[in-house]
């Protein structure tokens, strides 16, 4: 004879939860930064430039994060030698722009109007960013 068990299934209970801790935040002092970046054709004039800004800001005795070297972006183009019959025969061109970044940390007034009042090469394109 075949009996059933009566046995009672026990439910899974949920863990109990560690009391929560109310974490206490630490403010950051406000750091304002002044992002610049630097972008050019040519690698040695646009190393220059850089080297100029970064004296400017150490005779103004501000702290310099930099030059990072941002990746180089270059642009390929293909164009047929010959307009009629030789279409298979091409030539490939690229440009090359070399980018950098220069961070400086709580700049004074004075580094700023220093820092505009600067004479760069031409092809020399500049952004400027306040964090």
């Amino acid at each position: 004879m075949v009996t059933k068990s009566t046995t009672k299934k026990k439910r899974a209970t949920a863990p109990k939860k560690a009391p929560t801790v109310k974490k206490t935040t630490v403010k950051k002092t406000d750091v304002a930064k002044l992002r610049i970046r630097v972008r050019a054709y040519e690698h040695k004039i646009l190393d220059a430039s850089v080297r100029q800004i970064m004296d400017t800001a150490a005779r103004f005795d501000a702290t310099v994060q930099g030059p990072v070297p941002l990746p180089t972006e270059i642009r390929k183009y293909t164009v047929n030698r010959g307009a009629f019959v030789h279409k298979n025969a091409r030539e490939q061109f690229e440009m090359r722009a070399h980018k950098r970044l220069v961070d400086i940390v709580n700049p004074s007034g004075k580094l700023v109007e220093a820092l505009t009042n600067l004479s760069l090469p031409s092809g020399v394109n500049i952004e400027v960013k306040m964090l």
